[in-house]
């Protein structure tokens, strides 16, 4: 198993991310390639989970928002190259580590309390 470590601590950028937690409201900087084309697009939405550590390679959160009335969800590894980097809008105050209860609240039950964290 230490082999495996070795390995994935080799590979791991250096480049540090935004410490979040489930229930933040992030924004993604994810580099699209479309051809011979880069761009940067943004995803803004709220963060319903994270698995793993943050401090492990293989570590991959969940972002939430709702567009238009649909509800999109997506999946970003937090060490992949495509990634440009993370910014943190709001802190939220959740008593949970996975949000999967957003998916099925609706108006007022849907909202996430900002946290008053010190700085």
């Amino acid at each position: 198993m230490d082999i495996i470590k070795e390995i994935e601590n080799e590979f791991r950028p250096d480049g540090t991310n935004a410490e979040f937690k489930a229930g933040d409201n992030v924004t993604v900087y994810y580099k699209i390639k479309e051809g011979t084309k880069e761009r940067i697009q943004p995803f803004k939405g709220d963060v319903i989970q994270v698995r793993g550590k943050q401090s492990d390679i293989k570590c991959t959160f969940t972002v939430r928002k709702v567009s238009n009335g649909v509800a999109v969800e997506r999946i970003f590894p937090l060490f992949s190259p495509n990634i440009e980097k993370i910014d943190v809008n709001k802190r939220g105050k959740v008593r949970r580590a996975r949000l999967f209860y957003l998916r099925t609240a609706k108006g007022k039950a849907a909202r996430i309390k900002e946290a008053r964290r010190k700085k």
